[in-house]
């Protein structure tokens, strides 16, 4: 702008007349094509100051799409290598025991309804900010209406906790996982009971889930980590996903807690 202005009055200096310098006309005539040069002059600064801004965005969208889409087929990888993992476990057991073929894949099925289940609610784009407590007390809902166990209740309390969302489907699965057993084996039809489900930091580095019910306990004798069972391999391989072990103890009923890190080791 200060160019547009010098160069207008050297203009006006060389090429005007010494009697129209004194011109009204002449001199409002040149103050408005100055203006008006100047005002161009802006504009096109502002523009193209706009393009390079949104030519800015355009390569964060892209990059963040890119990272996005990446992150994406790793998490579909794993997802299908998981149920590709359970199928197989099943097929085994189906092989072992043909006559209760027709039940296992009944389980193969609810299990992937489960996965499927999980998947939508955790990647809803509506739910950005998500709460993982109430969302977990609406997994644990879903699984006792799928079940029919009208007299059990099942009750979620989760601290706030920092979990990426591949660390949380496996931790969601698990919870299914240990519900779903905690119904089969630990009440009898039509008796009132309580699971409890609970995610509390351990220490400054650590988490501690527990799963506990209230009801009949493990059997004399029974170790459940000696055990050769489909559930316990699928908890045990959950589990490892999120580098934590497994324990169960029994005392008022059977308690099942996993101690894993905060944060993923590199």
């Amino acid at each position: 702008m200060l160019s547009a202005v010098l160069c207008g009055a050297l203009a006006w200096y060389v090429f005007m007349s010494a009697s129209g310098y004194q011109n009204a006309f002449a001199i409002g005539f040149y103050a408005i094509i100055v203006a008006v040069d100047i005002t161009l002059i802006h504009l096109m600064h502002e523009a193209a100051r706009h393009l390079r801004q949104e030519r800015a965005v355009s390569e964060r969208l892209y990059e963040n799409q890119r990272v996005l889409f990446q992150e994406l087929q790793h998490r579909v990888a794993n997802n299908i290598q998981f149920i590709a993992g359970l199928l197989m476990l099943q097929k085994r057991q189906a092989l072992a025991d043909p006559a209760r073929a027709p039940a296992i894949l009944s389980e193969a099925q609810s299990r992937l309804e489960t996965i499927s289940r999980v998947h939508r609610m955790l990647h809803d784009p509506g739910r950005m900010d998500l709460d993982i407590g109430p969302y977990l007390q609406t997994i644990c809902n879903d699984v006792l209406e799928s079940s029919g166990a009208r007299d059990v209740t099942c009750v979620v309390d989760f601290a706030p906790a920092q979990l990426d969302l591949t660390r949380l489907t496996a931790l969601s699965l698990l919870v299914v996982e240990l519900v779903t057993n905690a119904l089969k084996h630990a009440f009898a039809p039509g008796e009132p009971g309580t699971i409890t489900v609970s995610l509390k930091p351990l220490d400054a580095a650590r988490y501690a889930l527990t799963i506990a019910d209230d009801g009949k306990g493990l059997a004399a004798g029974v170790d459940p980590g000696k055990g050769d069972s489909l559930g316990l391999r699928i908890c045990e391989g959950l589990a490892a996903q999120l580098h934590g072990k497994l324990t169960t103890s029994s005392d008022r009923g059977t308690t099942v807690r996993l101690d894993f890190p905060k944060d993923v080791p590199a």
